[in-house]
């Protein structure tokens, strides 16, 4: 059997590539995404590294140090809309392609030599060109005949700067003896302690071992790593959409606050990304929470059971706003709040609520493909949905 092809497309330093890509003007710049207005470091250009900045470090540090630094609050739903771009970008390339996060794809190129012909260096080579010259974003691919070498690969590839690297899995051997331990992907911290304990230092090393051993150590997943590091295809890639389980919307306040209102907004806009996500995947949920973390890190958490699962921000933020005066106090000051929404059923699982006001449903289901549709063709957060407070007022 012919082995499989497999490229990692890994963008680079993608959230400072986002907001480089809509303001051009950031090229070349040390420009660092931080994850709210006091958090951390979470994205650098190559000019920031260069500066010094570190990858996690505060905020009130990063400028203290490096005052020359150009420091930009994360947009998330920036990134997810330029994500999707990349990903769907990618499926014009091949029908077998699997997100594995915001910024990660595995793509299985098997066969698509022929199609494009080229060789498989070449045609990642021109993958990566079209991405660049069609979205204005930076990214590195790694290609082997297994997940965890095309990772290594990938890393390889940003390291070196060279943008596409292969490893052939007939020379692994080479890159394995050149690859400590904690460099492959999904060797934590744990784990690398485990093997530095039995001797193994390197890749190279631990594909060394028998499969009794590994399984007896680590188990089942250690033996499918030595065989996926010797060029086995292990785990294929799969475009299969692994459904969430609930969705979970949270963030700094931006500042400490008591403010009801205030607090009420940001619960407002959790509650929007959060029943957006829900209709994108024709989902909806029956259990909604809400979450406060105070000044002192103290979290508060309140939930319901809902009658009748919903996917719309009406009707979620009334359950919220009546959950938030269980745990809100005035004397407090809270850091950030959050919104889960649990319990989630698709289309196809969903049963027919027995009382459903059908009319009613028709209507919010227009209501809510009319917001849909004009963010899809505005923007996100063209329209905010809003709340009215105790004494009738907007």
């Amino acid at each position: 059997m012919a082995r499989k092809v497999i490229a990692l497309v890994d963008c680079d330093s993608f959230f400072v590539c986002c907001e480089q890509k809509v303001n051009p003007e950031l090229k070349g710049k040390p420009v660092c995404v931080v994850s709210n207005k006091g958090g951390c470091v979470v994205s650098r250009s190559k000019e920031a590294k260069k500066m010094g900045i570190k990858m996690g470090e505060p905020l009130f540090m990063a400028k203290k140090d490096h005052p020359k630094g150009i420091y930009i609050v994360a947009n998330h739903d920036l990134y997810s809309d330029i994500s999707r771009q990349v990903m769907n970008k990618l499926r014009e390339f091949s029908p077998t392609v699997e997100v594995y996060s915001i910024d990660e794809a595995f793509v299985d190129l098997t066969g698509l030599r022929r199609l494009y012909k080229m060789e498989y260096i070449d045609l990642a080579s021109y993958i990566r060109e079209q991405i660049k010259k069609e979205l204005d974003i930076n990214v590195s691919i790694g290609m082997s005949s297994s997940k965890s070498l095309a990772k290594l690969a990938s890393d390889k590839a940003k390291r070196d700067d060279c943008g596409v690297y292969a490893i052939n899995p007939r020379f692994a051997f080479e890159e394995l003896k050149k690859t400590s331990i904690e460099e492959i992907w999904g060797i934590g911290r744990n784990l690398t302690q485990l093997f530095h304990r039995s001797g193994i230092i390197t890749a190279y090393e631990l594909v060394s071992q028998s499969d009794v051993w590994l399984d007896k150590k680590v188990g089942i997943r250690g033996v499918e790593l030595k065989h996926e590091l010797l060029g086995e295809t292990v785990s294929p890639v799969s475009n299969e959409v692994k459904l969430p389980k609930s969705i979970q919307n949270t963030s700094a306040l931006g500042t400490f606050t008591s403010d009801l209102n205030f607090i009420k907004n940001s619960l407002n806009y959790h509650i929007h990304r959060g029943c957006s996500k829900l209709r994108r995947l024709k989902a909806k949920c029956s259990v909604v929470s809400v979450m406060l973390r105070t000044k002192d890190f103290k979290v508060y958490v309140e939930k319901k059971n809902l009658e009748k699962p919903t996917c719309y921000e009406w009707e979620v933020s009334d359950i919220v706003f009546k959950l938030l005066e269980n745990i809100y106090k005035p004397s407090v000051l809270y850091r950030s709040s959050g919104v889960m929404l649990d319990n989630i059923t698709f289309n196809a699982a969903e049963q027919l609520f027995l009382f459903a006001d059908s009319e009613e449903e028709t209507k919010n289901q227009k209501l809510a493909k009319c917001l849909d549709s004009l963010e899809n063709r505005f923007g996100k957060n063209v329209v905010k949905t809003g709340f009215t407070d105790r004494k009738g007022t907007d």
